[in-house]
């Protein structure tokens, strides 16, 4: 594996694909790339040992490109564990961001709500998680060049970081939310009983995504944000059927209050 991370890492250098910010863009809200000054793109396939994303909303590019003079490089389109990849597959491209020179990773994406005081349409900084995925992304031999067997996980997400987009989002009279994240294998929408069973154990929004990425960047020491947007509810008494494409549209009408703060949380650094 580690032999793959510096061979791609390496390629991405020679083509110029460095920048200490990386932001993977979640379903629905790759819209922020019309937000980016693009200098060039690559698609993943022409990547090597690469991933390709196969779910739709998920482009499948890395481009890099400058927000407010900052450089930045965007993943447009992730992996997923439900669409067959292992944990080592899934979290490929933040190994490779440490050794092009990332410090800071942003990942968005989009949930399921479980807060009562939440509502579709809503968006949330993740100030925690917790990984309900049947794999572990450090699991397997650790290579001490990425970092400690036994990473501590305290604290996760940056506090800087949360503190700074909640300036912002107060700034641009967006009404920001703050809760814990529950990472599940999906790709099925959860049960009612699923629902619930997840609020008792401390979550405010459910997901497909983000936790296993956030835990390898975390392992390397990169400095974490993470946001999502409440596309459905998992409350009792509003849960309806919910579809992909239904979880897009919601995602998209949020996106330019996230992309707002993204921005913001960028011309920072």
């Amino acid at each position: 594996m580690l032999t793959k991370i510096k061979e791609t890492a390496e390629f991405l250098k020679r083509e110029e694909f460095v920048s200490e910010v990386a932001i993977i863009l979640g379903t629905g809200l790759g819209g922020l790339v019309n937000e980016i000054e693009i200098e060039k793109t690559i698609g993943y396939d022409k990547i090597p040992n690469f991933p390709v994303s196969t779910v739709e909303g998920h482009e499948g590019r890395l481009i890099k490109g400058k927000i407010n003079d900052k450089t930045v490089l965007a993943m447009q389109g992730r992996f997923h564990y439900y669409e067959g990849y292992d944990m080592k597959e899934v979290t490929f491209p933040v190994r490779v961001f440490k050794f092009i020179g990332v410090k800071t990773l942003m990942v968005s994406n989009a949930s399921g709500g479980l807060n009562p005081g939440f509502k579709v349409g809503d968006i949330m900084v993740l100030n925690d998680h917790i990984n309900h995925f049947p794999e572990h992304p450090l699991r397997g031999k650790n290579f001490n060049e990425l970092g400690t067997r036994f990473p501590d996980m305290s604290q996760v997400y940056d506090p800087q970081l949360i503190d700074a987009a909640f300036r912002i989002a107060q700034e641009n009279g967006t009404d920001l939310k703050k809760g814990v994240y529950v990472g599940t294998s999906g790709p099925t929408f959860e049960t009612p009983s699923e629902y619930k069973y997840f609020r008792m154990m401390g979550a405010d929004a459910v997901g497909m995504s983000t936790v296993p990425e956030i835990i390898v960047a975390r392992h390397m020491n990169l400095r974490c944000f993470a946001i999502s947007i409440i596309t459905d509810s998992g409350v009792p008494g509003e849960i309806v059927e919910v579809s992909h494409e239904e979880v897009q549209q919601v995602a998209a009408a949020a996106e330019p209050k996230m992309t707002a703060i993204i921005k913001g949380l960028v011309d920072q650094l």
